[in-house]
């Protein structure tokens, strides 16, 4: 394809005179403000190697030593497979997507009513996201409540990486068991550093604070040479300004301080950053996605262009209660403008009712969302052959182009067919009993879960990671 002939849709928010303004502005809060630092271990860390002072654990970073952990951070993260295959390379790719969140109820794909999330459901749940061909990670789909737990992270850890061969995205809620986590990847896996499949998500809490959980495991991630994310969750009038560009500027501190400690760690330690710019509703006291978070995401991803940092982005999520029209209007809205910005990774697709539930039937329909999504952002070829000058002469007035070359090269790719939803026409539809459309997504939710299959080393995976927590039941 001749990318020169390529005629694509573009997204921009800021010039650069807004960009630098906003870096200014998120020096002079990292300058004059600081984070505080909860671990002693990290905060003694950053006093001795970078020659600063912190005061009540709080540590301010001068503009020299923002600017060094920028651009001593990679540009481009490459991700593999579990198998050793590559599959990724962040921040040079188009955005890529994944599914997953730590909810804690599951809507089953019958009448997505809720239940507790169970060991079974983090396992067909990872396995229906292996299936599907657009997400091209698997993140932790949810907190498993039928085993102990203190246990809950290493079940669910385990059903993670033993149900895929995709990267993983991974979320320990417990931060004491993080460590467990890698070395019951290590058991099964063997190294993780050389050839990284492996994501872990960290995120600091708003405003300001790098809380110790957050940075030791930053620090035992880096140290095993795995990629991570460091993203901030905001509720714009509680815990950031409702302005957006107040929250905006708040979270990009918290984010560059994130840098500023991954680099100090170990410099050139592999690291995407990003924001999860949610609203609360002080009326309803509920946490949501207005269309400015999407536009604060987007100024997000503008930025990390400029530094030239892997962008971590919003996937739309939460809102909804299920996959119905509310959750549709958001993942379309998200999806759409991340593809268009600079967004390079959205691993969160799939939960609703304020993210403590997730529905299997929102992978299946987000996905033909991505899919439209993408044949939008391809854009299309602009060319002699495409323009098809010569070929209206040769048909003319009056004709059609049933039998023209172009219809014939492009008949079967040329336009969008839905892997879910038939193109009924009226009458095909009132045949096939008027189903609705939530009928026809539950239904193909069912069939793609029954059909989905586990990697062959399942059993092993499985067996192998069973005796190891039982070595380290509490």
């Amino acid at each position: 394809m001749n990318q020169l002939n390529n005629v694509r849709p573009r997204l921009m928010m800021m010039n650069e005179e807004q960009i630098q303004e906003t870096h200014n502005n998120v020096l002079k809060v990292l300058s004059e403000t600081g984070v505080r630092v909860d671990s002693p271990a990290i905060l003694q860390m950053l006093e001795w190697k970078l020659g600063l002072k912190s005061q009540d654990c709080i540590i301010k970073f001068p503009q020299e030593i923002v600017e060094d952990a920028i651009s001593s951070a990679p540009k481009t993260i490459d991700i593999y497979d579990r198998r050793g295959g590559h599959k990724l390379k962040l921040g040079e790719d188009r955005l890529r997507f994944g599914v997953g969140v730590t909810a804690l109820f599951y809507q089953n794909p019958f009448d997505e009513t809720l239940d507790i999330f169970k060991r079974e459901n983090f396992r067909d749940l990872v396995r229906l996201g292996s299936s599907l061909k657009y997400y091209d990670v698997i993140s932790t789909v949810g907190i498993i409540r039928d085993v102990p737990e203190e246990m809950t992270d290493l079940y669910g850890s385990l059903e993670h990486i033993a149900n895929t061969t995709k990267p993983l995205v991974l979320l320990v809620s417990d931060e004491n068991k993080f460590h467990e986590v890698m070395q019951m990847f290590e058991m099964l896996h063997g190294d993780l550093g050389s050839k990284p499949f492996i994501i872990p998500y960290f995120n600091p809490v708003s405003p300001l604070v790098m809380n110790a959980g957050t940075v030791d495991k930053m620090k035992n991630a880096i140290e095993r040479g795995l990629p991570i994310i460091f993203s901030n969750y905001s509720m714009a009038g509680a815990s950031t300004p409702l302005t957006p560009a107040g929250t905006l500027t708040l979270l990009m501190a918290e984010l560059l301080a994130g840098l500023v400690i991954s680099q100090t760690i170990k410099k050139g330690a592999s690291i995407l950053l990003g924001m999860l710019p949610v609203y609360f509703d002080m009326r309803t006291m509920l946490n949501f996605y207005d269309p400015q978070s999407i536009l604060i995401s987007v100024a997000c991803s503008e930025m990390m262009n400029h530094y030239g940092i892997p962008h971590c982005s919003t996937s739309g999520s939460g809102t909804g209660w299920g996959m119905d029209l509310i959750a549709a209007d958001t993942y379309w809205m998200n999806t759409l403008a991340l593809l268009l910005s600079h967004g390079h990774l959205a691993p969160f697709i799939g939960d609703s009712l304020g993210s403590k539930s997730i529905s299997p039937t929102t992978f299946v329909h987000t996905h033909e969302i991505i899919d439209q999504a993408l044949r939008l952002h391809a854009g299309f070829q602009l060319d002699d052959v495409n323009s098809a000058v010569d070929e209206i002469a040769k048909v003319g007035p009056g004709k059609n182009f049933l039998k023209s070359p172009s219809t014939m090269r492009n008949y079967k790719s040329g336009y969008y067919i839905s892997n879910v939803y038939p193109h009924y026409s009226m009458e095909k539809w009132q045949e096939a009993g008027a189903p609705p459309a939530h009928q026809v997504l539950r239904e193909q939710t069912q069939d793609l879960m029954a059909s989905s299959s586990a990697p062959d080393d399942h059993d092993e995976f499985i067996q192998k990671g069973e005796q190891f927590i039982k070595k380290h039941e509490v």
